[in-house]
């Protein structure tokens, strides 16, 4: 169950950055995340009876609270990249950054992994690279061409993403089980107040316009399940595996890219796909 949880977490993952990406297009960044990461706040809220039962520490706050400050800076430097494009490159670079800062705090943590496991880890971390080798003339037909400067800076707001979401990844791994889902009830509220408190602050208009909200919901809705699966299983296995696993979402990504905007694959991404098979069948074999 564990690497099952951690795929479909992937899956959705990439489902919601993709929705997340065209709330963005329609909404400035910090619109689009309160819209979102309020919709899943919301989300969760409603199941707060089924949580009576839950143990919450200290530390399960506190890193429920760093959670929601790291992952406030991933989405929001997520959601920037993804509105500059194209989501097919900019999604597989912030993935690499998110495998490998949960990979590395899980080694100093104590963890091993065995010849197989590490391979397939090695292949996963190719496979988003490979995922993100875009297209030629990747740009949509209504979208105006991009400049190599704004590529560029997507590429770098990406890699800072990425740093942030591995930061995500690893401070909800420190929460214990008996918690249940209240760290990602404290990661969020920290994560929309956060927001709120920054559009105040700077006078921005957080509202999202009619057009956007239907996305903006579903997003904050799939995240928030993506998380409960990525906690439900990162309990259960290896931070550094789960993380690699949860991490392969730029597929789904891509995937949606391709059907809804016409994103075209390459070659190599297509390899990735094939690459990224191939890894998950050496970190499962694990389990």
């Amino acid at each position: 169950m564990t690497s099952l949880f951690a795929l479909l977490a992937a899956a959705i993952y990439g489902a919601a950055d993709f929705l997340g990406g065209t709330v963005a297009k329609r909404a400035t960044t910090l619109a689009a995340v309160i819209a979102t990461q309020g919709a899943g706040l919301l989300l969760l809220l409603l199941g707060t009876p089924l949580m009576l039962g839950a143990t919450v520490t200290s530390s399960d706050v506190l890193y429920g609270a760093l959670a929601g400050l790291t992952g406030s800076v991933g989405v929001g430097l997520l959601y920037r990249g993804l509105a500059m494009g194209p989501m097919s490159v900019v999604a597989p670079i912030t993935a690499v950054c998110a495998v490998v800062i949960p990979l590395i705090a899980g080694l100093m943590l104590g963890e091993q992994l065995t010849p197989a496991a590490a391979l397939g880890v090695a292949l996963a971390i190719a496979a988003v690279v490979l995922l993100g080798q875009d297209a030629p003339g990747n740009s949509p037909a209504h979208e105006p061409p991009r400049s190599s400067a704004q590529v560029a800076q997507a590429v770098r707001i990406a890699l800072a993403s990425g740093v942030a979401i591995g930061g995500f990844f690893v401070c909800l791994g420190r929460t214990q089980a008996p918690a249940g889902l209240w760290p990602l009830a404290v990661s969020r509220t920290v994560s929309v107040s956060l927001f709120l408190i920054v559009a105040l602050v700077r006078r921005e208009p957080w509202q999202v316009p009619a057009v956007a909200i239907a996305p903006a919901v579903a997003c904050g809705a799939l995240d928030m399940i993506a998380n409960a699966l990525y906690l439900a299983a990162v309990r259960q296995g290896q931070l550094s595996l789960v993380a690699t696993l949860a991490s392969l979402y730029p597929a789904s990504t891509v995937l949606l890219a391709r059907i809804v905007l016409g994103e075209r694959l390459g070659r190599l991404q297509l390899v990735g796909v094939a690459t990224a098979g191939a890894g998950i069948v050496l970190i499962v074999s694990d389990w």
